[in-house]
């Protein structure tokens, strides 16, 4: 890969992706220049269906299938960032499947903008997410790979849906999209219609918790499988995690409400969180023991939310506020 390819990657990076940014540079430069180049793919394709000026969804498909055969070498590349990933997946083991399947996700996000099960939302994140993260491992390429494999899955489901947890009003204003599952709304009595009209009612915020549970589970079966990966990438995933899950405080201290408030972090608070978390990390050497030490999620089973459906039992949201 080229230098300038990589630059070019590593500027949509920083401008774009702050909070793995942070992270992706305390990386070994082995795996930190093939990051910026896989970043810098992920996000021009998820700018073909993102993008303000909206292209017509035939002219997004076209694009998109561009990318496909660019991204596996099947057409030649014709800018840098496309190039510098056609040329990283030529000489590392990333899978035509996972190109694929992140390729397929992003079409998905074309004319769907609902999912009506936390099954239906975790089919999207195997193409939004979980290929995402099977790249990453794949340019990592630690011993027992394999044995990563599933708890790299699950942190990636986690870092997304932190994102849709705290992104629900960018989401609906921006995109016309909602990403909480709608059956999840529907067992709390909130529906899709409270989000688009912002309305933060009790009963949204309650599926809000549910599914914020859900996703701190994904992150402690994540975080146990960063012990798989090479040395000198611990720590730097392990800081993403608690990156990531600190947006979990912030909602927390917003009432659920990322609708109508902000719910990122402030570049003082991720500096903060970089530094307690090295500290820690030289003390404990271990990832779990580190991020229990300094995230937003309890380790203690006792303090661990329930699954959506046991909470609904208990939480009776009788109307829309």
């Amino acid at each position: 890969m080229l230098d300038d390819n990589i630059t070019t990657s590593k500027e949509i990076h920083r401008q774009t992706g702050k909070t793995f940014y942070y992270a992706t540079r305390l990386l070994p430069e082995r795996i930190r220049k093939p990051t910026y180049v896989l970043y810098g793919f992920f996000r021009i394709a998820d700018e073909v269906v993102d993008q303000a000026d909206g292209l017509p969804p035939e002219a997004q498909y076209e694009r998109l299938e561009s990318f496909r055969a660019k991204a596996l070498g099947e057409e030649p590349a014709d800018d840098d960032v496309l190039s510098a990933f056609q040329s990283l997946h030529e000489r590392t083991s990333i899978r035509d499947a996972d190109v694929n399947t992140f390729i397929d996700a992003m079409e998905q996000d074309i004319e769907r903008d609902r999912y009506e099960t936390y099954e239906d939302l975790e089919a999207y994140m195997r193409g939004s997410a979980v290929a995402v993260g099977n790249m990453m491992l794949d340019v990592m390429d630690p011993e027992q790979k394999e044995t990563a494999r599933p708890h790299a899955a699950s942190l990636a489901e986690a870092f997304q849906l932190s994102n849709f947890l705290r992104d629900v009003g960018e989401d609906i204003s921006e995109y016309g999209r909602i990403y909480l599952p709608l059956e999840t709304l529907e067992q709390f009595g909130a529906s899709e219609e409270d989000i688009v009209q912002r309305r933060a009612t009790e009963s949204l915020k309650a599926a809000m918790r549910a599914e914020m549970a859900r996703t701190e589970r994904l992150y402690r079966d994540g975080v146990a499988g960063i012990r798989y990966l090479p040395d000198d990438c611990q720590f730097a995933v392990l800081l993403a995690a608690v990156l990531y899950a600190d947006h979990h405080r912030k909602i927390r201290q917003v009432d659920f409400d990322t609708i109508g408030r902000d719910a990122n972090l402030s570049r003082a608070r991720k500096l903060y969180l970089i530094a307690k978390t090295w500290w820690h990390w030289r003390k404990h050497r271990d990832p779990e023991t580190t991020f229990y030490a300094v995230s937003a999620i309890p380790e203690d089973a006792s303090m661990r939310g329930p699954h959506p459906e046991s909470v609904a039992e208990n939480v009776m949201p009788a109307t829309h506020d």
